[in-house]
């Protein structure tokens, strides 16, 4: 099981990375970091743009993101906890989703906000998202935002 916490600062910074591709009218992804110790639940300590191309229905990070983000994660000792990203309306992971996911390890966590995040806040956001992980089998696996077996929890 992964779980992850974060703070409603970093909630605050993630929507407005998020809506700042919703205003183009383009999916949008930011990655969630923390420290380098794999410890559960993971603590968010900073919150990730890459450069990215992105339409309305899709993103992916070109090569030359994907090495920035390695020598980043690098050069700071954090490591990527989750990814989190928009979609025009619904919120669900998709099969491009699923294709492009920049985590792939078992346990990995995707979490997906509907409309751009364009209704999104710290206070309505675990009721928006949808948390996804990865399972031994190769799938993406909705996972509750409440409860014992809930992946996310936003604090103070």
């Amino acid at each position: 099981m992964s779980a992850i916490i974060c703070t409603r600062k970093v909630l605050q910074k993630t929507i407005a990375v998020l809506r700042r591709g919703g205003e183009r009218g383009e999916e949008r992804v930011a990655l969630w970091l923390s420290g380098s110790a794999a410890r559960t639940p993971a603590a968010i300590v900073e919150v990730y743009e890459p450069d990215q191309i992105a339409d309305v229905d899709y993103f992916r990070l070109p090569p030359i993101s994907m090495r920035s983000l390695m020598d980043h994660l690098k050069a700071t000792r954090r490591r990527i906890a989750a990814q989190i990203h928009t979609h025009p309306g619904r919120a669900f992971h998709s099969e491009v989703d699923a294709e492009w996911a920049i985590v792939r390890h078992v346990g990995a966590l995707s979490l997906v906000l509907p409309r751009f995040a364009a209704t999104t806040t710290t206070e309505n956001f675990l009721e928006e998202v949808m948390a996804y992980e990865f399972s031994r089998e190769g799938d993406w696996n909705l996972r509750p935002n409440i409860g014992p077996d809930a992946r996310v929890t936003v604090t103070a």
